[in-house]
């Protein structure tokens, strides 16, 4: 006789349990949007305070929350802790895995012809360079938080540092645009390094209160500093880059004229575009390489356990130091390439939210991932986008979704937390070595 079998079923819970959890959702959904949804106020003409109601929306939005607790709930029992095992069959999963090598030789691909595809869209190529403006920007902070694990809340700072210190060498000194993108790359790096000095004891969440601060004071200085960035009014008349010194315009010595063919205002956003483009590749594969370096491993081993790289006897003074520089330099590239993109820079480029929209990107496309954060930069920049025909109801559906990626996706679009290097097959060890003889 066999023994019975010890495992039982999980106990279902009850439909009285279903719809309790139901209930309390819709009761906070209902909370949360009566003042997002339900009352609608405006300016009246003179300057008073007028509101009005949207009920039918709110019940609506409530309704589809308490439905979709249900459903949720439902799928969690049916499917249970193995679930996604059943859900994605294996098949399934090793097809996704063989797409997964070729999505970024694929999106590359795509990058380099956007230009000859949308040549007409001036919209499309316009969405395209700020995309590839974000995925630099979250390349370069993905250095400090991805790699380090240095959670900077300030990073704009290192962005506004590049684009006024273009504009004004560009504009006071008249150099041109690739004279000037290394100088502000250099003292974009200089300020990381001053944040990492006063930092390098704290860590958590009292160094991003300490890196929230230092981007606010880089944007109060550059709004009160009126004598040399303009004040709230900014800088402009920025010069635009030039190919070889050849400007992109309809003077006859622009490159149409020598070129003998039309001129287009399109030359220059695709001029534009590619160099963006390749910024954000320099910064791709410079980070990879500093990966397989002693500084990234020492980057990787900060980031694990802080006292733990302490003991194997790294200093953690220089590691900090070169990570913050790194990626303030990248942030400082950007900056820069911003401010001859727009041809005029004010404060108001470089508050808050920027930091916090990069710090989404990294987060979202999973830290230390180079193809999560340019998936995350697409994502989110060209969803916003998007959803723009939603009006009002934009920032709610996106808000949604991030929140529903990271609870299905925790650790992001595509989790990456390996070492860069590590032992491909176990090594025996000396008898020399341990007390019990051979290892």
């Amino acid at each position: 006789m066999t023994a019975p079998s010890t495992m039982t079923a999980k106990p279902r819970a009850g439909i009285l349990s279903i719809l309790k959890t139901a209930v309390i959702n819709a009761a906070v959904a209902l909370v949360l949007f009566s003042l997002m949804v339900g009352i609608r106020t405006e300016a009246g003409s003179s300057g008073q305070l007028t509101y009005w109601t949207r009920l039918g929306e709110l019940a609506s939005l409530v309704g589809v929350v308490f439905g979709g607790s249900i459903v949720i709930e439902l799928l969690r029992q049916w499917i249970g802790p193995s679930g996604a095992e059943r859900l994605v069959p294996p098949a399934v999963q090793s097809g996704m895995s063989f797409v997964g090598r070729f999505l970024a030789p694929a999106l590359l691909i795509f990058a380099l012809l956007v230009p000859v595809l949308f040549y007409d869209q001036r919209y499309i190529l316009d969405l395209a360079i700020l995309v590839l403006t974000y995925v630099m920007l979250g390349w370069g902070l993905n250095v400090v938080v991805g790699l380090a694990g240095l959670l900077d809340l300030g990073y704009v700072a290192f962005y506004a540092v590049g684009a006024y210190s273009y504009a004004l060498l560009a504009t006071n000194f008249g150099w041109s645009f690739w004279i000037c993108l290394p100088l502000a790359g250099i003292l974009a790096a200089l300020w990381g390094v001053m944040l990492g000095f006063p930092v390098l004891r704290l860590r958590g969440d009292y160094l991003a209160i300490v890196t929230l601060a230092f981007g606010e004071i880089i944007r109060l200085v550059i709004i009160n500093w009126q004598s040399l960035t303009g004040g709230p009014n900014g800088v402009s008349s920025i010069p635009r880059p030039t190919l070889f010194g050849i400007p992109l315009d309809s003077s006859d010595d622009g490159l149409a004229a020598k070129l003998g063919i039309e001129y287009s205002p399109t030359h220059r956003i695709v001029f534009l575009f590619y160099v963006i483009l390749a910024l954000a590749l320099l910064t791709n594969w410079v980070t990879i390489r500093l990966r397989r370096l002693p500084i990234g491993r020492a980057w990787e081993a900060l980031r694990e356990d802080e006292v733990a790289c302490r003991a194997l006897g790294i200093n953690t003074t220089t590691t900090k130091l070169t990570a913050f520089a790194t990626g303030a330099m990248f942030g400082g590239f950007a900056g820069a390439f911003f401010a001859t993109r727009q041809g005029f820079i004010s404060p108001e480029s470089f508050t808050f939210q920027e930091s916090a929209l990069v710090l989404a990107i990294v987060v979202l496309g999973g830290m230390g991932s180079q193809l999560g954060v340019a998936l995350a930069a697409l994502a989110m920049i060209g969803g916003f986008e998007l959803f723009r025909g939603l009006e009002t109801y934009r920032m709610l559906v996106f808000g949604m979704a991030m929140v529903l990626i990271m609870i299905w996706r925790p650790r992001g679009l595509i989790g990456h937390r390996a070492p860069t290097v590590y032992l491909t097959k176990a090594q025996a060890i000396s008898s020399d070595l341990v007390k019990e003889g051979h290892g």
